[in-house]
């Protein structure tokens, strides 16, 4: 895909879209609409459609008066677990003063790709466990009470958290210990040793297995696709953290994964999050 241009941090391509790990939302249908006024610009949306996100790096006042023209969009945060929205929502930008960029859709349910959840600050011992509830949510599934869930590297607990709450049996495999209120929930068994010295054909099946351990990507596609062609795993959610230069070669293996996806979260950070769900790849 070749770049013309950046606005802030939305990428402009002549080329038709595209899927892009690093994205957080991609434009699908954008088209370009001069206009001379507020009021045009407003009108201009609303015979697209009704519901529009607001993308402002600049011109922000002058977006902010044509917003206040266009049907209120207030999304409640979200209430995890709580499926990510349905409903269509459509993008916009202010190029210049005179110049409207809009798609009436887009990749991501969320404005500008972020999520808004009601946060838990009291219960998880780190800010991790905002990813799993992120990709849980946009995939629209997560363990059911009693599924049988594996948390590779899950010290302290942020995703062990997260599957206990659930009501799922939670096995966290991490040397270093887990927080002590984590540990005591319900469901959660601890075994402190490496999840790479696992054998997944020695292990018992597990509905979910998952995993924010601190690896080189190309180590964990590895233990990815020994779990996936054990046939151990029903769905499988991992994070590809990259320390220094990004492997690339790595993140389109993962992407190349049949049933797999890879893409970048509004809580990742350098990061990005694979998720795979044993019925996709059956479909495929």
């Amino acid at each position: 895909m070749t770049i013309s241009d950046w606005h802030g941090d939305l990428a402009l391509s002549p080329d038709p879209p595209v899927a892009a790990a690093w994205a957080q939302n991609i434009w699908l249908a954008p088209r370009e609409h001069a206009i001379a006024s507020i009021g045009e610009a407003a009108t201009a949306l609303r015979a697209l459609q009704r519901n529009w996100g607001a993308y402002t790096p600049d011109h922000v006042r002058r977006a902010a008066l044509i917003t206040a023209r266009l049907p209120k969009l207030q999304p409640k945060p979200l209430t995890f677990p709580q499926s990510a929205p349905t409903g269509h929502l459509g993008a916009w930008t202010l190029l210049a003063p005179d110049r409207l960029l809009a798609s009436p859709t887009q990749s991501s349910p969320f404005i500008n790709g972020a999520p808004i959840f009601t946060e838990d600050r009291n219960g998880p011992p780190s800010r991790a466990y905002l990813k799993l509830w992120e990709i849980l949510t946009l995939l629209r599934a997560w363990p059911a009470p009693g599924a049988r869930c594996l948390d590779l590297g899950a010290s302290p607990g942020g995703w062990t958290f997260v599957l206990a709450r659930l009501g799922a049996s939670v096995t966290a495999i991490d040397k270093a210990p887990l927080d002590p209120a984590v540990a005591a929930m319900p469901g959660v068994t601890i075994r402190q040793e490496s999840a790479f010295a696992l054998d997944p054909r020695a292990e018992p099946p597990v509905d979910w297995l998952c995993s924010d351990v601190i690896a080189y990507p190309a180590r964990m596609l590895t233990l990815v696709r020994a779990w996936i062609d054990s046939g151990r795993a029903r769905n499988i959610i991992c994070t590809l953290k990259f320390q220094g230069p990004t492997d690339h070669e790595a993140a389109e293996a993962f992407a190349g994964i049949p049933g797999g996806d890879v893409r970048h979260l509004f809580h990742n950070k350098h990061e990005l999050t694979f998720s795979w769900q044993e019925r996709k790849n059956v479909l495929s």
